[in-house]
């Protein structure tokens, strides 16, 4: 028996994909702004304040505890209810924001808990909370970038989180260790041990390119990995979007430049 609203649902395509969830009467779905794709005759939206998991026996000051907490993850104080108002079965769609995959999480199968990178996910049944995770030590997240504070899903329902690219399981055994780039890192079980470390090494801080922290995942539990981070996409797609090559005024730039067939 589940507390959460029960959702059927249907992920429709490849690179751009999007999550067709069936209503019944009276069934709500939440989601970020921005996520609504589509939706049947019949449905309902409504703004909501914060994720609509404490409606019930929170005052105004938890309400906005709850709400507030989620600005630190780069979500909005707001989320949109969807209601089959109807008689019959209804559907909503909504679409993910950048290419890559959704991936379907039964937290009732998956222990009650799930740990996300910040701005993961997507949609959920109404009754999932939605909040913050801290990391356990502050000067790690401090200087761990995309580390230090991530997004946790609590219910027993279904979510939904979109990532980068393609997308994998692992499943750690007890006390085996691995260790992803913070950028790749989507999603975790709560019994994983998880941590942020910094890499050794001047030269891999100068010149390695992969950023100077890595996430360090202790098993048991299951691990969600994704092949393209949206801040390595942005961040090349600004590379290649500005007028001047970084490679320009170096002593190997102008012969780059022609090796690339940009000439001169």
């Amino acid at each position: 028996m589940r507390n959460n609203h029960e959702i059927d649902y249907q992920i429709v395509g490849e690179e751009m994909q999007y999550v067709a969830i069936e209503l019944d009467p009276q069934e709500t779905a939440i989601a970020e702004a921005g996520a609504f794709m589509m939706m049947d005759d019949g449905i309902q939206m409504q703004t909501i304040f914060g994720d609509g998991s404490q409606e019930q026996g929170a005052g105004v000051l938890g309400k906005l505890f709850s709400a507030g907490k989620r600005i630190l993850v780069g979500e909005s104080l707001f989320m949109t209810a969807f209601t089959n108002v109807g008689a019959g079965k209804r559907q909503v769609a909504f679409a993910s924001p950048y290419p890559g995959k959704i991936v379907p999480m039964d937290l009732q199968l998956l222990g009650g808990k799930m740990i996300c990178q910040k701005d993961a996910f997507l949609c959920a049944a109404k009754g999932v909370s939605i909040g913050i995770e801290f990391q356990k030590r502050l000067g790690t997240g401090l200087f761990g970038g995309e580390g230090f504070i991530m997004e946790k899903l609590e219910g027993d329902g279904m979510a939904f989180v979109h990532a980068g690219g393609h997308v994998f399981e692992r499943e750690l055994q007890s006390g085996e260790l691995l260790k992803v780039d913070t950028g790749c890192l989507v999603a975790f079980t709560q019994t994983v041990d998880y941590d942020f470390q910094f890499i050794g090494g001047i030269k891999n801080t100068l010149f390695g390119g992969e950023g100077v922290f890595f996430a360090t995942l202790r098993g048991p539990g299951k691990v969600w990995i994704q092949t393209l981070p949206v801040s390595r996409l942005a961040s090349r797609i600004l590379q290649y979007g500005t007028v001047k090559r970084k490679e320009e005024g170096s002593v190997l730039g102008g012969l780059g430049n022609l090796l690339d067939g940009d000439g001169w």
